[in-house]
């Protein structure tokens, strides 16, 4: 098991090693972020503890998968560009992951780091499927919003989000009820007309 005594000790030297990030990551009450600003200020810095953060992603521990999670899509909103190599990752072995905490930083991430137009289409497919899958609130709202920043540039992502926001418009969960209906009023009830062929 990780030595957890290193995840006590404060680094707050510029340069500072912190030390193994699972290690950081590790324990704790597990509604907590433990160590979440030394290890994003880490990842951030170096690009060789940005992988190790990555990996902290499958780690055999949930807890420590979701506050990687939470680490990176941090690392992500700040610096995007650090992200793009790891997106084949993201797209594969990360979308794979069937945990609720992940699935919703990773629709996150999905809309902050570059994507090409292949990546963009399996990025939008791995929503759709998490949308349609899961029954965790924070799920389905992040990722209506995920969605929702792809449908402003694509009418067939748009078609097919107004059909889901119809049904979640009338979610039990206040927050994503009220979501689906701002993207309504701002798409429209209607799926718009289709693109005539050129």
């Amino acid at each position: 098991m990780p030595d957890e005594s290193r995840a006590h000790v404060r680094h707050d030297l510029p340069g500072d090693d912190p030390g193994d990030l699972e290690a950081l990551l590790t324990g704790g009450d597990p509604r907590s972020l433990r160590n979440a600003t030394i290890v994003i200020d880490a990842a951030s810095r170096q690009p060789g503890r940005l992988a190790e953060l990555v990996q902290c992603v499958f780690s055999p521990d949930e807890v420590v998968r979701m506050r990687a999670s939470d680490a990176l899509e941090k690392v992500c909103r700040a610096r995007p560009s650090l992200l793009r190599p790891f997106v084949p990752r993201l797209l594969g072995q990360m979308s794979r992951i069937e945990q609720a905490s992940v699935q919703w930083h990773l629709a996150q991430i999905l809309t902050e780091v570059e994507l090409d137009e292949a990546e963009r289409a399996a990025a939008i497919t791995i929503l759709e499927h998490n949308l349609d899958t899961s029954s965790d609130w924070i799920v389905t709202n992040l990722t209506l919003q995920a969605l929702a920043t792809f449908a402003r540039t694509s009418p067939a992502v748009r078609t097919r989000l107004i059909e889901r926001l119809h049904h979640y418009q009338d979610s039990p969960y206040k927050s994503v009820a009220s979501r689906a209906r701002k993207l309504l009023a701002e798409f429209g009830n209607q799926p718009p007309p289709a693109t005539p062929p050129e």
